[in-house]
């Protein structure tokens, strides 16, 4: 599988998780990644991104400054440093990758990309 995620699992309110995404078959460095969730019965959301030409990150508002996106070009991963968890933050995230994509059109709800991970679940609880 070209993309294939890990990191996740339970963490507390409050807690902290690091994702990871090595790519296998092709060059991460040149491409715009970006992570995604998806929550049962919601629809899914961008989380960060980042551009593969000029190292722009895009947040969405609801995720400022409680996620990081990095990209380690030594591994070929694309990493998602996350704290301050809430229950809210629920749901099966995955990565993306696609080529030459600028950042404005990765962060989107309904995009469709040249790689997609198939995720790996993040449960925030008590």
């Amino acid at each position: 599988l070209p993309l294939v995620e890990s990191g996740g699992g339970l963490v507390q309110p409050g807690g902290s998780l690091t994702l990871s995404c090595p790519a296998s078959g092709f060059s991460l460095d040149e491409y715009t990644v970006g992570w995604f969730r998806q929550a049962p019965g919601k629809e899914r959301e961008p989380v960060a991104c980042l551009s593969g030409e000029n190292g722009e990150t895009l947040y969405p508002d609801s995720m400022k400054g409680r996620v990081t996106i990095s990209r380690d070009n030594a591994k070929n991963t694309v990493n998602l440093q996350m704290d301050s968890l809430k229950p809210e933050d629920t749901a099966v995230y995955h990565c993306a990758a696609d080529y030459a994509r600028d950042v404005q059109f990765m962060c989107i709800k309904n995009g469709v990309y040249d790689y997609w991970g198939q995720g790996t679940q993040v449960t925030v609880s008590s």
